[in-house]
């Protein structure tokens, strides 16, 4: 039956008369197939004991540290024996296992028929629908009196103020076949229009390599990607992150680098050859792309150039890119995630 790492190792010490019953190092070679569990592995969760100490069919409780920050108790040979030894780094944690299962979107309720929708709207005492007038019309008959509709107040062309002639709007004008033209109030808004169908069905938080996305434009941001490439280990292609709610047209956001280890988004942020870009209305909606990130379990951080004011709490201010932007990104990372995640992946 496993039993505590205190307990194992203080029972191995009275057994074979040691203080140290195993040298560390001692089982280097036997771990060295489980690089993932090597980087799971955290001595300071497990009373000071280090991977290379532990025998790899010892029956003992160990704490493990998966690269999302979950801690979880597992056996060594519970590890070993999952399917398969290179795998995402993450697959082995159970609770990261839970938030991969794929999870149904809610539904849209269906649409009323223009029956039942046209009924409702005789039921109201009133209204009269505009498709009922054209029927009359184009058959000859009598058009049923509409209500008068409150006066709007409108300027003038000549004088420029407000005046109070009551405006009434024009019914809309109808086709060869007695159907109504659309207006501008009938006209699809952004609010209703369907989201793009091509984002895969994956849990909100997760990064994927999206055929929406478009092709970046910025050199700076492809040096920027390479210099952090050869400092930092991450998976290379990744360009999307699927979110809980729509961002414009889509279910998903394109950040400039994903991070998909630390879960961390990287953005470059420049005012452009005209001053432009990332204010205004542009800086709103990349507001909106870090609330949408971090309802997802995300953290982003901006390396705002161009006297750009920071918009979150782990943005940096640059004056461009220089020797010191990739050392002051890593720094800030270890203040997200801890040195001892962060560290973990840097390229020796």
């Amino acid at each position: 039956m496993p039993e505590p790492i205190a307990a194992w190792w203080a029972r191995r010490q009275t057994s074979r008369g040691l203080a140290v019953p195993y040298p560390v190092g001692s089982y280097r070679e036997a771990w060295a197939s489980y690089p993932v569990l090597v980087r799971q592995y955290r001595p300071e969760h497990n009373s000071g004991v280090v991977l290379s100490q532990i025998p790899p069919a010892a029956d003992v409780w160990l704490c493990w540290l998966c690269d999302a920050g979950h801690v979880f108790v597992a056996t060594p040979d519970e590890q070993r024996h999952r399917p398969g030894r290179e795998r995402r780094r993450s697959s082995w944690c159970p609770d990261c296992s839970e938030l991969a299962k794929p999870r149904a979107l809610p539904m849209r309720p269906p649409m009323a028929p223009a029956a039942v929708v046209r009924a409702q709207a005789a039921a109201v005492p009133g209204q009269t629908a505009w498709s009922d007038v054209a029927d009359d019309r184009s058959t000859g008959g009598a058009v049923p009196a509409a209500t008068t509709p409150l006066p709007r107040r409108r300027r003038s062309s000549s004088t420029g103020l407000p005046s109070t002639t009551p405006r009434v709007d024009a019914p809309p004008a109808s086709g060869p076949a007695g159907e109504a033209r659309p207006t501008r109030a009938s006209r699809p808004t952004r609010a209703s229009r369907p989201v793009c169908d091509k984002t895969p069905m994956l849990t909100t938080g997760t990064p994927f390599v999206s055929t929406c996305a478009p092709k970046p434009a910025s050199a700076v941001e492809a040096e920027l990607r390479a210099e952090l490439s050869a400092r930092l280990e991450f998976e290379p292609g990744l360009n999307a992150v699927r979110v809980g709610r729509p961002f414009f047209d889509h279910v998903e956001v394109w950040p400039d680098i994903v991070l998909s280890e630390l879960r961390v988004a990287i953005e470059y942020d420049s005012t452009g050859r005209h001053g432009l870009e990332h204010v205004g209305h542009r800086e709103t909606a990349d507001r909106r792309k870090d609330a949408a990130l971090r309802a997802a379990g995300w953290q982003v951080v901006r390396l705002r150039t161009g006297k750009l004011p920071s918009l979150g709490p782990h943005d940096l201010q640059l004056s461009g890119l220089t020797r010191q932007t990739v050392p002051r990104l890593l720094d800030e990372l270890r203040a997200i995630r801890g040195p001892l995640l962060v560290d973990a992946y840097l390229r020796r």
